[in-house]
């Protein structure tokens, strides 16, 4: 997970957008992960893994809706399925005893690029 996490965070920091191909690899590689691992990821695992997928998801709806043609359809089929990801992440967040606002507060910490701090 640390390797993907890391990946986007790179991403985010970018100027200009990646390929379709290059988002298709990315997205399968943690899809991949996700299947293979999800069920033995620590707590630390389960935060990187919620903020890769919302990622993943809000950029695929994004381009999803500039895009034209298949593409534009596997974009949204990209986001949707990682929306049950979300929803499981958070999920799992909430029986850690995290609320709403804690999970908001780390993920903006994350989307800054900063270490996040326990709550």
């Amino acid at each position: 997970m640390e390797e993907l996490y890391n990946k986007m965070q790179e991403y985010l920091n970018m100027d200009e957008e990646i390929s379709f191909e290059e988002f298709s690899t990315y997205y399968k590689n943690v899809l991949e992960t996700l299947t293979e691992n999800h069920e033995n990821f620590s707590e630390d695992e389960v935060w990187k893994g919620l903020f890769i997928v919302e990622s993943v998801m809000s950029n695929a709806e994004a381009r999803s809706k500039e895009t034209k043609g298949s593409n534009a359809k596997k974009y949204a089929k990209m986001a949707q399925r990682f929306q049950l990801w979300a929803k499981n992440f958070a999920g799992r967040l909430h029986t850690l005893g995290y609320s709403d606002e804690q999970i908001n507060e780390r993920f903006e910490q994350m989307l800054e690029g900063e270490e996040p701090t326990q709550s």
